[in-house]
């Protein structure tokens, strides 16, 4: 292991056993690279730890360009940034949330009841899925009358033991598998592949209780340690994109799980005492009060559709943003990370 990577990696755990790790989701089925760029820019400067983004070489590279030009900004603006973001990419299981793309079938009486409902934007007028923007949240299928039944979805396949590399390449320094799904074999077998894509750098694996019960959940994590040893992260995903409305009830499975995990794994065996864990799914600015007010610790908070929400009326390419602009998406943002990770 180089210096370099030794140092991010022990950088990389710090943040976490300080649990002053907060990430941003852009979105693992998100592939506006636009967007991505944009939303890296802000929260780089809005002292953002992490990036969660797209398995896309090409997503990745709008990364780095986003948390390139907030480096180069902020000395403009006066904002001290004590490191540079990590990136870490999600891929997923066939039948995990968000790795599919839905697609409206001709079953479509055209009622357009899906179109407000996409946080994304995916949803046009013509009713043809922009698949680049879908983000396979279930919004749409929400909203379509039972009688048409009309959405549908693909899953978003990977060829990972050729893709991953690619990504790392491009500058991706951690991995999350989203495994919320029953099937032991062929989820260790993917995360076997994501283990060997980042042999020195940290790996996630993020599990929500839909499919899992609370003793495959346990025993999902122990298979996990096995490949990953002290690199593993376990984010525990509440009720995946679910984070639309910013309330306590919203963020309550989250803590919820990372509470179950503490108290049946970290605290009854010795070897899981230190494990990482990161709350999501229906996270909001609320999240971090409700977990200290409940007495579960973490590790980090992750948050998508919220933290992607508050700065959202900003949305442009950097270069073409005021400084004020700038400043005030900047403000959401931080008080976004300073609310939830304050001790």
């Amino acid at each position: 292991m180089s210096l370099d990577i030794k140092n991010r990696f022990g950088l990389y755990m710090d943040l976490l056993q300080s649990s002053s790790y907060f990430k941003l989701v852009c979105g693992a089925g998100n592939e506006d690279k636009d967007e991505v760029e944009y939303l890296t820019y802000i929260y780089t400067l809005a002292g953002c730890a992490g990036f969660d983004v797209s398995a896309s070489p090409e997503i990745v590279k709008s990364a780095k360009k986003g948390i390139n030009a907030a480096l180069l900004k902020a000395h403009e603006l006066k904002i001290k940034i004590p490191f540079t973001p990590f990136i870490t990419v999600s891929v997923g299981m066939p039948g995990d949330h968000h790795v599919r793309k839905a697609i409206i079938t001709n079953d479509c009486v055209s009622c357009n009841l899906c179109i407000p409902t996409c946080p994304t934007d995916a949803i046009p007028s013509n009713l043809i899925i922009i698949p680049e923007l879908c983000i396979g949240c279930g919004n749409c299928e929400a909203a379509c009358p039972p009688a048409a039944s009309a959405i549908k979805y693909t899953h978003n396949a990977k060829e990972l033991s050729s893709l991953l590399p690619k990504c790392v390449d491009a500058g991706a320094e951690s991995i999350e598998l989203h495994a919320g799904v029953p099937d032991d074999e062929s989820t260790m077998d993917e995360w076997k592949v994501v283990s060997d894509s980042v042999p020195n750098g940290m790996i996630s694996m993020c599990l929500d209780r839909k499919h899992l019960s609370n003793e495959m959940l346990i025993e999902r994590i122990k298979l996990a340690q096995k490949v990953a040893d002290d690199r593993l992260i376990i984010q525990a995903d509440g009720i995946p994109m679910s984070g639309g409305t910013d309330d306590f009830n919203t963020t309550l499975q989250a803590v919820s799980i990372a509470d179950f995990i503490e108290k049946e794994i970290k605290q009854k065996e010795k070897s899981f005492n230190k494990l990482p864990v990161l709350i999501s799914g229906g996270t909001n600015s609320f999240t971090g009060d409700l977990a200290r007010n409940c007495g579960v610790p973490f590790n980090g908070i992750t948050i998508g559709t919220h933290a992607r929400k508050v700065i959202k009326e900003f949305e442009s390419k950097p270069h073409a943003m005021s400084n004020e602009e700038i400043r005030m998406a900047v403000s959401n943002a931080n008080k976004l990370i300073i609310r939830n990770l304050k001790s």
